[in-house]
């Protein structure tokens, strides 16, 4: 499924949604916990992109020793 493909309209119905059974005291926290979450997804993604690259510069300089 193609987030794009939801359109505002579709965001307004699930936030209206999403109110109605948190309702408006909960959404600072469950807004909080959103943010870190995806705040930790970046930091993990970024994490294994840099090991990645780091083996590749590394089978890279192994190959111009030999």
């Amino acid at each position: 499924m193609n987030l794009a493909a939801i359109g505002v309209p579709g965001l307004i119905i699930i936030l209206v949604i999403i109110l109605i059974l948190f309702g408006p005291r909960k959404l600072p926290e469950i807004g909080s916990a959103v943010g870190k979450t995806l705040a930790e997804f970046k930091k993990s993604t970024r994490e294994i992109l840099d090991d990645d690259d780091l083996d590749i510069k590394q089978s890279e300089t192994d190959k111009q020793v030999k």
